[in-house]
């Protein structure tokens, strides 16, 4: 039974059965919500786009929730500079962020040379890296103009 109720549930839901959180109906959609993002949504985006799901999912709700999950690490917090909180799943496997300033989109990538740099650099200087953290930003190149 156990196995067949776990095959339905996210990757979030399992996460938080593991810790023994209580999950209510609307934590379960928020959850939900936050699987399927395939961007880094803010409180008021997740609010949004629960609220599709169920509309007595109030915008408190969701930021308790939201909080919860980030203290637990379930959730990854980000602060891109942009004024606001945004969110991410923290089981996704390292990777690093790309912020468009102009547009705020957020582009994830993984870059070889970049890893083996950093953990060559904290060795330089005496360092076991144990975390990292990248996030450039950036304006979209203008094409070059033909002379």
């Amino acid at each position: 039974m156990s196995e067949m109720r776990d095959r339905v549930l996210n990757s979030i839901e399992l996460v938080c059965a593991k810790q023994g959180l209580r999950m209510t109906g609307q934590r379960r959609v928020i959850a939900r919500v936050l699987c399927a993002a395939k961007d880094h949504p803010d409180v008021e985006e997740v609010h949004r786009r629960a609220n599709e799901i169920d509309c007595r999912i109030s915008l408190s709700t969701v930021y308790r929730t939201l909080k919860l999950f980030a203290y637990k690490g379930i959730l990854e917090r980000h602060d891109f500079g942009l004024g606001r909180g945004r969110y991410e799943e923290a089981a996704r496997g390292h990777h690093d962020h790309l912020i468009d300033v102009e547009s705020g989109r957020v582009i994830e990538f993984r870059n070889e040379a970049i890893e083996a740099l950093q953990e060559r650099i904290a060795r330089e200087l005496g360092f076991k890296l144990v975390g990292h953290r990248l996030e450039l930003y950036g304006v979209r190149a203008k094409p070059a103009k033909k002379k």
